[in-house]
């Protein structure tokens, strides 16, 4: 049995119907407040569902409870409900969950985190994703510690500025610093391998090539045949955007938005020698956007 944390997440649901289609047993792992509808889509798919919440121990022995393998993709930056934030999530609620998989005997734990260790200034996020990593190496049991670049559906959408549909563009710093710009889905597909390549590893992840903001942008004018407004944000004002936080969830991403403009190219060479995963690229998402899939 897997459980899968986060299962109605994009990435959750992703790793579950993978999973499936490898005719593996899933245990989804959701909160009595999750949408019910991805719930029950859930149920349809085959998995066996069981509510949870981080921030309650026993819940989580009784979801870990029989399960060989752990995903898990939980964070708070994503979707935050009462009593959620970067410590009760990121941190706590990580150790939580490793510690009751630990204690349930879990063979194997995949964490999906970030690579923060290449974020510019530290932050709560940052923090907190190291403290659960560094729990989980600590803990006795197998696992593979998947470290993203940055989320092209997240960092290329209209809520952070990158609005394709009506080609304007923000743009963090001079934009000439190149990303490994990765899409959720092939996150989902490196933790649904990773359950079957056990052992104690770290793994960068990106995309197929490293790109700038602003190469990203040339690529989404040539796919859409239209000029972008461009607009950018000074490093500077993002370092007085985050001296002026008020809470670690605003401080963090003010720091994300500083790694954003420093740049973070991965090479993915030796990965893909080991991994059989077709990453898609950020002309295929431009495709994809443009065409409003």
């Amino acid at each position: 049995m897997i459980l899968v944390a986060g299962a109605t997440g994009l990435v959750g649901r992703e790793i579950c119907r993978l999973l499936q289609e490898r005719g593996k047993p899933v245990r989804a792992m959701v909160r009595k407040t999750s949408n019910p509808q991805l719930v029950d889509d859930l149920k349809q798919r085959g998995a066996e569902v069981v509510f949870a919440d981080l921030k309650d121990v026993s819940s989580l022995q009784t979801a870990c409870r029989n399960a060989k393998s752990v995903i898990s993709t939980v964070s708070s930056t994503f979707s935050r409900q009462e009593g959620d934030s970067i410590d009760s999530v990121d941190r706590q609620g990580q150790i939580r969950l490793i510690d009751a998989a630990k204690a349930a005997g879990v063979r194997c734990f995949v964490l999906i985190s970030f690579n923060h260790q290449k974020v510019p200034v530290s932050c709560a996020l940052s923090e907190a994703k190291n403290a659960a990593e560094q729990h989980l190496m600590k803990s006795g049991m197998e696992y593979t510690i998947l470290r993203p670049g940055v989320f092209m559906e997240v960092w290329l959408s209209p809520p952070l500025g990158f609005d394709a549909a009506n080609g304007k563009a923000t743009i963090y710093g001079s934009g000439k610093n190149p990303l490994s710009w990765i899409s959720l889905f092939d996150v989902a597909a490196f933790a649904a391998e990773s359950v079957d390549r056990p052992g104690k590893q770290i793994i960068q992840i990106g995309g197929p090539e490293a790109l700038s903001p602003l190469d990203v942008v040339r690529i989404f004018e040539e796919t859409s045949g239209r000029k972008f407004d461009v607009q950018h944000v000074p490093e500077e004002a993002l370092t007085a955007q985050r001296a002026s936080a008020t809470d670690p969830m605003q401080h963090s991403f003010a720091s994300l938005m500083l790694y954003y403009a420093k740049g973070d190219p991965i090479d993915m060479s030796r990965t893909m020698s080991l991994f059989p995963i077709r990453l898609k690229s950020v002309r295929d998402y431009a495709q994809q956007v443009i065409a409003g899939r």
